[in-house]
């Protein structure tokens, strides 16, 4: 969440950078701004009470000594009265807190300079692409016929055994998935990133760490009686790692990389854009996550999109790199590219990767900071990205490499396939 500090210091250029997400967040700086100042001025009368507790309290103990048991008694009383008005003011020093925890947690990130104002996806910037359309055979078929043609993906079988997006890979489409989990694992591990494998319940305090709740709440599955929630991206449980962490300078920047299945309960409309492994409630992906140094985080944003990059190339998809626009960026974001692989048979763009400065943001809420030479605790700046999802990869090279005589592979892949064609 945004730090009061800055709120209180940088008021009239948070809101404005609030604005470039099509939202008009004055009326809510300002209840915080209000709610905050209430709290320092109780807190103000509350140390106040306490010193003058603490006073009386010495008073009280040397009247007793004296024998001047009538003054005594009076001071006592006084001293029960301001213990009952700090009861009064701690109780309502506790509900101002919880108000203002509250309303902070409802404040996305403010978008960052670069960062345009725009409402929908269509203002986003285009900054890179790579890549050439893939010539496909005149009967070319989107990613969804060629699953069933090859049996290698079944969406109905996985619809019986638990509903709509969940599908069930066969055959060469398993060794798919699991080749290409392994490819974005060791080329990360290549770039010096630290594997980890984290559970894939996380509990609520995680879930507020990183930003998905309150804001995604209704997206993420909920398992009521334990209260744990099933993760929609390896990001919430790698991140929290480092919740009520103080790192040391020198640590910075951390790297993690982790595959985990992902699972969001997000509704899906009807049509072709969300068929087949456009939009799935449980999907594979590799994440990438740095802690940085702030003075570092920027610098490392690019190094992570240079990493991506790499691994669409050695994939051979044609894709582009989009800076989103503030509407369009998630909730808890400073800066935010995603890439989008081209498909040949579908005629769009899929997105297979976001990859977002977080700054301070993740850090505020979890408390995770880093001592400076001089012994102070500041906050770090928390990237993630993913390197990659799976599904719309998978419809990617699914549809770009089919031919008449099967679907060709890429060549980085065989060593973890085993075989260079699906036919």
């Amino acid at each position: 969440m945004l730090t009061l500090t800055a709120i209180r210091t940088q008021t009239q250029e948070i809101i404005e950078r609030l604005a470039k997400r099509g939202i008009d967040r004055t009326a809510d700086i300002q209840q915080i701004l209000s709610l905050d100042e209430s709290k320092r001025a109780k807190q103000t009368l509350l140390e106040q009470n306490l010193a003058k507790g603490n006073v009386l309290a010495k008073e009280i103990g040397d009247l007793f000594k004296s024998g001047d048991k009538a003054a005594a008694d009076e001071k006592k009383a006084e001293s029960i009265e301001l213990k009952e008005a700090a009861k009064v003011l701690e109780t309502e020093l506790t509900e101002i807190d919880k108000q203002l925890t509250q309303k902070l947690y409802e404040i996305p990130n403010a978008p960052v300079a670069k960062v345009v104002y725009g409402k929908t996806p269509e203002e986003n910037e285009t900054v890179y692409e790579w890549g050439v359309d893939p010539v496909l055979p005149a009967n070319a078929k989107p990613h969804w016929e060629l699953t069933s043609q090859y049996d290698i993906i079944d969406f109905e079988l996985g619809n019986k055994i638990t509903g709509a997006g969940f599908p069930v890979y066969k055959g060469k489409g398993a060794r798919l998935q699991r080749a290409l989990i392994n490819f974005f694992l060791d080329e990360a591990i290549k770039a010096g990133y630290y594997e980890v494998q984290p559970p894939i319940l996380v509990n609520e305090a995680s879930g507020y760490g990183t930003g998905q709740l309150p804001d995604k709440e209704g997206q993420m599955y909920h398992d009521k009686a334990d209260n744990l929630y099933l993760i929609p991206t390896a990001e919430v449980p790698i991140t929290n790692i480092y919740r009520d962490v103080i790192l040391k300078e020198e640590e910075l920047p951390i790297r993690n990389v982790g595959y985990t299945p992902c699972f969001r309960r997000e509704a899906g409309s009807y049509g072709a854009h969300v068929r087949g492994l456009n939009r799935l409630h449980q999907f594979d992906k590799v994440e990438i996550v740095q802690i940085a140094h702030p003075s570092q985080s920027y610098e490392i944003l690019e190094s992570m999109l240079e990493h991506v990059k790499m691994l669409m190339t050695k994939l051979g998809l044609k894709f582009r790199i989009l800076r989103l626009c503030g509407g369009d960026m998630g909730f808890a974001s400073a800066m935010t590219y995603d890439f989008e692989a081209w498909s040949g048979a579908q005629q769009r763009w899929l997105e297979v990767s976001s990859v977002s400065n977080f700054e301070t943001f993740q850090a505020n809420r979890l408390k995770c900071r880093y001592k400076t030479k001089d012994g102070k605790n500041e906050l770090v700046h928390t990237l993630n990205g993913s390197a990659l999802a799976l599904p719309r990869i998978v419809a990617s090279l699914l549809e770009n490499n089919q031919t008449e005589n099967g679907i060709n592979m890429p060549e980085c892949l065989h060593p973890y396939l085993g075989f260079t064609n699906i036919n």
